[in-house]
């Protein structure tokens, strides 16, 4: 069975704010694309790079 949770916005995320990335967490790597556009295709990072990026942010 394979893991896909969909694309999703952060709890954070305000209503009223237009600047939002969606996230979409799979077996094989975490995508990440601008919910404005998101036909404009996404980036797809490895699930430790994805780790790393969230630990800078804390």
């Amino acid at each position: 069975m394979s893991y896909d949770t969909g694309w999703f916005k952060s709890s954070r995320s305000s209503g009223g704010s237009n600047a939002c990335v969606e996230v979409r967490l799979t077996d094989q790597a975490v995508d990440v694309r601008d919910s404005k556009v998101p036909e404009a295709g996404h980036i797809q990072v490895s699930h430790a790079a994805w780790r790393a990026f969230l630990n800078l942010l804390r």
